[in-house]
């Protein structure tokens, strides 16, 4: 499987985001990509303000351009993620088109970016978004994916049901910050990759200075832990190879997920 990382810059104008989306798709593809993924909030600032400026329902053109693009060129698309307005809420939400174009998933955040670092960021997500209430998988030719969004990805929990549910790879659109990025973003990945034995993927917004300012470091990881791409801050293009095989071939030689001891953990179970 050949995953294209698109690493974009976000500008104040969604109709330059998209444009800028579909002509980073067709150079994807160009590279060989059998699945593109975008940024979180691709289409327009993250912020609060432009989140509901900007929030559009399913209908919206955002989801209309995108499913046109991944039909044009014959590919998957994790559409990064955009503000979804939905019976007068709105949605953090990615939607996944297969290569006809049809929506084939869609997960709207579920643990939202509710934060204050002592001497970094503070933000609160809650003040314009509704959490969503699923886990969310889909199937392509290559397998069963995974798909969260962002702050979901700080949660074991969730990484775990996926792969027991048998996702292969699990892709994140983020925009993680400049306190909490170079801190852990490389060893979230590459610890939840390991611990369930499958890829990883998180694919951010490029830096800017204004506004929000994104960690960026778009990034790959196998299930052995090792780093297969990482991006810097500035815009990316990029196609890596992603070898499935290792998958089976890594567990059957540290089998984790078999050897897990399910009758003990729970909260209550410890010894005395």
């Amino acid at each position: 499987m050949r995953l294209g990382i698109v690493q974009a810059l976000v500008d104040s104008s969604k109709e330059v985001n998209l444009t800028r989306a579909e002509d980073n798709i067709r150079q994807a593809v160009e590279g060989g990509a059998d699945i593109v993924v975008l940024g979180e909030m691709f289409n327009c600032p993250y912020h609060n303000a432009a989140f509901v400026a900007n929030a559009e329902p399913r209908e919206g053109r955002s989801v209309e351009r995108l499913s046109a693009a991944a039909a044009k060129h014959g590919v998957y698309l994790v559409g990064g993620s955009i503000p979804l307005l939905e019976n007068e809420k709105i949605y953090n939400a990615s939607f996944v088109f297969d290569r006809t174009g049809r929506v084939i998933a869609v997960h709207k955040k579920v643990h939202l970016f509710d934060i204050a670092i002592d001497g970094g960021q503070v933000f609160r997500e809650s003040a314009t978004f509704t959490a969503g209430d699923s886990i969310t998988l889909f199937d392509t030719e290559f397998g069963k994916m995974g798909l969260c969004i962002c702050f979901d990805f700080r949660f074991p929990e969730l990484a775990r049901v996926m792969a027991l549910e048998g996702a292969r790879c699990i892709f994140v659109p983020a925009a993680f910050n400049m306190t909490t990025g170079p801190a852990h973003w490389e060893l979230m990945f590459r610890q939840r990759a390991v611990d369930n034995q499958l890829f990883t993927a998180g694919v951010a917004p490029a830096r800017s200075h204004q506004g929000y300012v994104s960690y960026a470091n778009s990034i790959a990881a196998s299930p052995w832990g090792d780093v297969l791409y990482r991006a810097d801050e500035t815009p990316v293009n990029a196609v890596v190879d992603i070898d499935l095989t290792q998958i089976e071939s890594i567990r059957r030689q540290l089998p984790l997920l078999t050897a897990r001891r399910t009758d003990l953990y729970s909260i209550g179970r410890t010894g005395t």
